[in-house]
């Protein structure tokens, strides 16, 4: 690791602060970006400039503990550093990445201190308790934009206009809704990420990075032009077992605080995402650079790759002599096929543990476990097993030892559907335990990543992304499509997804149809080929059957060599909701791939800009009557490194290079 680090040191004396606001300005490195920071008795409140274009007008932030609100901010001291340091990155879309900001501690006089980071990429700031025991009441959380600009945000599921609590229990997937700030439901709130569209093309992302041990940041509008107030789920005070199966844990009652705290704490980063356009954007790594380094020394063991899964295509292989389902036969089937292309693993859904126990060690009786275990590792396929959340939580060290001493690689965990601080804590609960058994962990029915995944490198995946899942049951108005094109500038800038891709039976905007036996995508093939390289998942799932693979072997194969983990990626073209370029290295060998929404068009790229040992291109296109069969597609090898590229409406496409 390279690291220079220059550090300034100078006190400001207490007893000088009056109740005037004294401002500090930060600059980012390349002096594109601005904060002034403002510091009274008992608030605070920053602004962010950004090449001379005010973004963020003076926004008040603040930490409430329980019994003391009064001179919340008088300064002590102030500590400044340049941060530039290369850290290692494994299992993300680059191998290495370059920490390099100014940071700005001050030191308060009742035991906080406020730290800001400002990058060439954003500006972040968090709280640091380092005084007594106490409970966090409230953290004042505000945005005032400039201006009433355009946001797409997503809202929470759950909204009764009568209870508000429920709307803190939600498994954060939902397609967004664009339109001014000032038009939001105040009466909603919004998950995180959510994106600001600024003036000129500039693009603003707000997210939180190491989120651990405390809730969750949700935003909702005011009404008012241009502003955002942070809320967060109060910490639970009863729960009851229920939900999904007896899988999770519902609150029944909160505190009426957010967090209790019995230590010193760093609280989460608050990220500002500012780029001047949306590939910018895309690149951005303040979520993974903000997150607590790695707790793992060695992470050898720690295999990401791909993922033959039975849930989405309902077991429903076919040409076999046995009844598929949740048996032996059947996932010795899925393990052959694994094996037979190179895939990685093999996922158990839910259903090989007894419903409605949540018991992790109560196995149906057409399962065994054990056997296809061994089944599995003979043929170098490893056995991931779903869980529920309570399932998993209420037994945690047991079922990680069992499960590891059997042979199983990992977990799927499901259901938490929730951030408050119980939840969050259960996250880096896991993450450690699964660590100490070395297995992986895929968070599914999560919140979005926060740097959880730099902390704990086995937790490959995050849900809390309206994946391919929703296809099954979809309403026929739902645009996957757009949201496709929206994920990879607002989601997937706090990190890695669980989207599941990869449906062999595709549909345009006249012929798809949900159905939950035989699912299909909307888009076309080549749009689900493009969203292994256009989304990050470290564990990418093969959804569809290994009956509808089988059929086309070829291009089964090209899914299956497909790294998952990448050395660089460079986001080349693109535009939020309309479609995506993106150029992904592993080696010396690149893979191209785009999408876009139901509009066709036309790209070019020239990849004479990608050095690599190689002289063909292995491409993958929409065939000729894709718009009205969105299963056409060609496949070809080329010469000439400069394509062009017809992109049919949801379609896509993938270059190998």
């Amino acid at each position: 690791m390279n690291r220079i680090v220059y550090i300034f040191f100078f006190l400001a004396i207490a007893n000088t602060i009056s109740a005037r606001q004294d401002s500090y300005k930060l600059v980012s490195p390349d002096g594109r970006l601005v904060s002034n920071i403002y510091i009274g008795e008992r608030d605070a409140k920053y602004d962010i400039v950004y090449n001379g274009t005010t973004i963020l007008l003076p926004s008040s932030i603040g930490l409430e503990k329980q019994g003391r609100t009064k001179n919340l901010m008088l300064v002590k001291s102030i500590e400044k550093q340049t941060i530039d340091e290369v850290i290692s990155s494994p299992f993300t879309r680059q191998a290495n990445m370059r920490n390099h900001c100014n940071e700005t501690k001050f030191r308060l006089s009742n035991g906080l201190s406020l730290v800001f980071r400002i990058y060439d990429e954003g500006v972040a700031y968090r709280f640091v308790w380092e005084g007594k025991p106490d409970n966090v009441v409230r953290e004042t959380v505000e945005y005032r934009f400039a201006d009433d600009w355009i946001t797409t945000a997503p809202y929470v599921i759950s909204f009764v206009e009568d209870n508000h609590d429920i709307q803190y229990c939600t498994s954060f997937e939902n397609h967004y809704k664009t339109m001014p700030i000032s038009q939001l439901d105040p009466r909603r709130l919004c998950f995180l990420p959510l994106l600001v569209h600024g003036p000129n093309g500039i693009k603003i992302c707000i997210t939180e990075s190491s989120l651990c041990d405390y809730p969750g940041l949700y935003l909702k509008g005011t009404g008012a032009g241009g502003q955002f107030v942070g809320e967060h789920a109060p910490l639970p005070k009863r729960v009851e077992q229920g939900g999904h199966n007896n899988l999770q844990l519902i609150v029944k009652e909160h505190e009426k605080h957010i967090a209790a705290m019995d230590r010193s704490k760093q609280f989460p980063w608050r990220i500002t995402m500012v780029a001047q356009n949306s590939t910018e954007l895309a690149m951005n790594n303040m979520s993974y650079l903000l997150g607590e380094p790695s707790r793992i020394s060695d992470i050898s063991w720690i295999r990401p790759g791909k993922v033959a899964w039975d849930w989405w295509n309902s077991w429903n292989i076919g040409g076999v002599d046995f009844e598929a389902g949740i048996n032996n036969d059947t996932y010795k089937h899925y393990i052959d096929f694994a094996s037979k292309y190179g895939i990685e693993y093999v996922i158990l859904d839910e259903g090989w543990a007894v419903n409605g126990k949540a018991d992790l060690f109560q196995v149906v009786s057409e399962i065994d476990l054990p056997m296809l275990v061994k089944y599995a590792a003979e043929r170098n396929v490893g056995l991931i097993l779903w869980v529920g959340y309570y399932a998993f939580d209420r037994d945690m060290e047991r079922v990680c030892r069992h499960y590891s001493d059997m042979g199983v690689k990992g977990f799927k965990i499901d259901f938490m559907d929730r951030d408050d601080q119980l939840v969050t804590d259960f996250y880096r609960r896991a993450a450690a335990m699964c660590a100490k058994y070395r297995l992986v962990a895929d968070f599914h029915g999560a919140f979005k990543p926060a740097g959880l995944n730099r902390t704990y490198p086995n937790v490959l995946n995050f849900e809390g992304v309206f994946g391919l899942e929703h296809m099954r049951w979809a309403q026929l108005e739902w645009n996957q499509i757009q949201y496709d094109t929206e994920i990879p500038f607002i989601r997937q800038a706090s990190g890695p997804m669980d989207y599941t891709p990869g449906a062999m039976l595709n549909g345009t905007r006249a012929t798809f149809r949900p159905n939950s036996m035989e699912p299909m995508s909307q888009g076309t093939r080549c749009h689900q080929l493009a969203l292994y390289v256009v989304l990050e998942e470290p564990l990418a799932m093969l959804c569809d059957a290994p009956t509808n693979y089988e059929k086309e072997p070829e291009y089964t194969r090209f899914v299956a060599d497909m790294p998952t983990v990448w050395d660089e990626t460079r986001v080349l073209q693109g535009e939020v909701g309309e479609f995506v370029v993106t150029a992904r290295r592993k080696g010396t060998t690149w893979y191209v791939g785009g999408i876009t929404n139901w509009t066709e068009r036309d790209i070019e790229i020239d990849l004479n800009h990608l050095k690599t040992d190689g002289n063909n291109v292995e491409v993958y296109r929409d065939g000729a009557n894709a718009h009205r069969r969105a299963g056409d597609y060609k496949h070809e090898t080329l010469t000439d490194k400069r394509l062009k590229i017809h992109l049919a409406p949801g379609g896509g496409f993938v270059a190998k290079y």
